[in-house]
């Protein structure tokens, strides 16, 4: 009798050993499952592979931010953001060679022909408000604002205006020396189509030319005789060497700020900003289809660390609403 009660004992330690190894198998399954949901995607699926971003020096503070982000929370994902222009990343997109393209303009109606004669299929997206500012040094002790047509004076090729004085006898007679960006540039497109009336720019050897933003703001800093434009971040990074100008487009001079920038009073030059998804990718290439949602997602906090103005969430949820209806589609 005792060996009987001896053995029951030892088969009810076995199994209740047994029970408690089946709970903690199944505990730690899972854990596994849930921090393989935290990894992927939003439908829990892991995604991997490369993502090709190029376009708009504009756009590229906003988007490098969100690409960091990305990769570090999905690292079998490759992003590669370059920055050669909106006109250069159109040049890629509206091709096939890229999967999206930043700008700081709409595609014209030349880029979307040649997207149609390829077979591509570009979605835009908004990701921001820009407020194209026009900058001098804060050595420049004499410029405070300009109206539009000073401006036009400026940097019209087919002005006589050289020297400040040109402009206000009370200024320097000094020469004035003009960073623009380059040609390849939605910028350069945008201030040519609002200030300039698409005829041609000042060039030569008193004007720089450049998609990159960085360049301009340093030939711009030390320079007192300087002026330029480029999108509000690169003024947001630089206030303490660069001063914004009021501009005045007839009912007094307004500067650029998240305020005036959003209700449009900041005019001729508050714009939105935008990316353009290729729709072969974003169906294709499901890392691709999560970095839009996530840029949708992160757009306006990233907007407002980099100093542009977020649209309202409503906005991003209806386009990444629309992202999943061109999916399904």
């Amino acid at each position: 009798m005792k060996n009987l009660k001896q053995l029951a004992l030892l088969l009810a330690f076995i199994l209740v050993v047994g029970v408690l190894a089946a709970c903690g198998s199944s505990e730690e399954e899972d854990a596994s499952g849930e921090e393989g949901n935290s990894e992927g995607n939003s439908e829990g699926e892991e995604v991997s592979g490369p993502i090709a971003i190029d376009g708009s020096s504009t756009v590229f503070p906003i988007m490098e931010g969100i690409t960091a982000q990305y990769a570090q929370e999905h690292p079998e994902t490759e992003p590669a953001l370059n920055s050669s222009g909106s006109g250069g990343g159109f040049k890629k997109s509206t091709v096939g060679e890229i999967d999206l393209s930043n700008a700081s303009r709409p595609i014209s109606e030349e880029e979307q022909a040649i997207a149609e004669e390829n077979d591509i299929e570009l979605k835009e997206l908004e990701l921001a408000y820009d407020g194209l500012s026009v900058v001098v040094s804060q050595q420049n002790d004499f410029v405070e604002e300009l109206t539009t047509e000073q401006l036009r004076e400026i940097f019209l090729d087919s002005s006589d205006v050289q020297m400040w004085s040109d402009i206000n006898p009370e200024w320097p007679e000094e020469q004035i020396e003009i960073f623009s960006p380059g040609h390849d540039s939605g910028t350069f497109d945008y201030f040519n189509e609002v200030i300039l009336e698409e005829e041609p720019m000042k060039e030569g050897e008193n004007t720089t030319l450049s998609e990159d933003d960085n360049t301009l703001v340093r030939g711009i800093e030390g320079n007192p005789n300087a002026i330029g434009f480029f999108g509000y971040a690169y003024y947001e990074a630089n206030q303490d060497t660069l001063k914004v100008l009021g501009i005045d487009n007839g009912d007094g001079a307004v500067k650029p700020d998240g305020e005036t920038i959003q209700d449009g009073s900041y005019a001729p030059l508050s714009r939105p900003i935008f990316t353009y998804v290729n729709l072969d990718s974003l169906k294709e290439k499901p890392q691709v289809a999560d970095f839009v949602k996530f840029t949708l997602e992160n757009a306006g906090e990233a907007a407002d660390q980099v100093g542009y103005v977020s649209l309202n969430e409503e906005q991003y949820q209806e386009q990444i609403e629309e992202v999943e209806g061109w999916i399904e589609e």
